[in-house]
């Protein structure tokens, strides 16, 4: 289930950052997704999900902007290791 909200974006942003209207949403979400996950708010599942990417994809996501993919704390390592 998603939620749509209503953000205001200066129409200027969009040239700046040379994306349209939708590429900039898209990365809007992606880089929201890896800052929460990087100061540890949300895990990295919760964080592909805002995004909207795939675990892989994330992770590519996070090296593109230089965050390190291991954030995990000792209880979400174990978590992952019993799957």
């Amino acid at each position: 289930m998603y939620t749509t909200i209503p953000v205001e974006i200066p129409t200027s942003a969009f040239s700046a950052l040379r994306k349209n209207p939708d590429e900039f949403v898209r990365e809007m979400r992606i880089a929201a997704a890896v800052k929460w996950y990087e100061l540890g708010d949300i895990s990295q599942a919760k964080a592909s999900e805002i995004a909207g990417l795939s675990r892989g994809e994330f992770i590519n996501a996070l090296s593109r902007y230089k965050v390190d993919f291991m954030q995990y704390t000792e209880a979400e390592l174990m978590e992952e290791l019993e799957i």
